[in-house]
């Protein structure tokens, strides 16, 4: 297994992310809350393509944020609250309201704790163990709460046109229901993917510096 992507990979990621993006931007529901909640692919697409020479990444994470890309165009092209998958989960559970909102709200701490989790086990001398773990979590959970700040300041900018946006669907508690699905998905990301991601990450350092930065 290559330890990172190849140039001819992250194109092919690149046209199949813009691809679903342009196919998500085709009649959603709202197109301002479209552009609200894919806003991080066009931050985040750009910041990847200029440090992908010098500080590549692990496979696992590229294609984590794939898939976390995915969850937001989805979620931006239909608004959360209306998201087909999120119906059918509904009536299979017979639950009150369309759940896709809290499943990308688990997204958002898992897809942050493999990258944070990267970031610090390359940057500091941090090994695997409790303190990364509590560390990385730490760091979901702020992600999370400035996230929500975000929403809060939509909502006092948009006023009623905000709730689209916030798909708090009636629920005085859906802050910190949005936040406790952040810090599963933290958690669950470590549990399950740590293994993974140090086999992953020892592969990038002992790989030779000039064919990490050519990807070759």
């Amino acid at each position: 297994m290559i330890p990172t992507l190849t140039r001819r990979a992250h194109v092919l990621y690149s046209i199949a992310l813009l691809a679903l993006l342009a196919v998500s931007a085709v009649h959603p529901w709202d197109l301002a809350v479209w552009a609200m909640e894919v806003a991080p692919i066009a931050i985040v697409l750009p910041l990847l393509w200029a440090t992908h020479r010098r500080f590549p990444l692990t496979p696992l994470l590229y294609a984590l944020i794939f898939l976390h890309a995915v969850v937001l165009m989805v979620g931006g092209h239909y608004s959360y609250a209306r998201v087909p998958a999120g119906f059918w989960v509904q009536e299979w559970l017979d639950l009150a309201r369309n759940h896709y909102d809290r499943f990308g709200h688990l997204m958002q701490g898992f897809v942050p704790a493999i990258a944070a989790r990267e970031l610090m086990r390359r940057h500091t001398p941090l090994p695997p163990g409790g303190w990364l773990f509590t560390l990385v979590t730490a760091a979901c959970l702020a992600v999370s709460a400035i996230y929500e700040l975000v929403e809060w300041g939509a909502a006092i900018t948009l006023g009623q046109g905000a709730d689209e946006f916030l798909a708090t669907q009636g629920d005085p508690w859906d802050t910190q229901k949005d936040m406790l699905m952040a810090w599963i998905g933290a958690m669950l990301a470590q549990a399950m993917l740590a293994s993974w991601h140090e086999r992953q990450l020892a592969r990038l350092a002992a790989a030779p510096s000039s064919s990490a930065a050519s990807g070759r």
